[in-house]
């Protein structure tokens, strides 16, 4: 796949057009889910296929097998303190 640079534009609704010659490479249709991704002043976006969205949520999965539904609450409370 080859790398493809284009300039975007944020409108007043905070909405970007993804280029269409991105759109094509990806495969991004009308609906497609994406991903966004900041660190800094980087912010990536990914596509998310079943595949992906399996891998990405696989650390939720598994945490949900530890954590009992009484847990939750303090669990909120001890992350929103950091």
């Amino acid at each position: 796949m080859s790398a493809i640079i284009e300039m975007g534009k944020i409108s007043a609704r905070g909405q970007v057009a993804i280029p269409s010659d991105i759109r094509s490479q990806l495969s991004l249709d009308e609906g497609s889910k994406v991903l966004f991704f900041t660190e800094d002043d980087i912010l990536i976006m990914k596509k998310v296929t079943p595949a992906s969205f399996a891998e990405i949520t696989k650390p939720l999965r598994e945490a949900k097998k530890r954590i009992k539904e009484n847990q939750v609450n303090a669990l909120i409370h001890r992350m929103r303190k950091r």
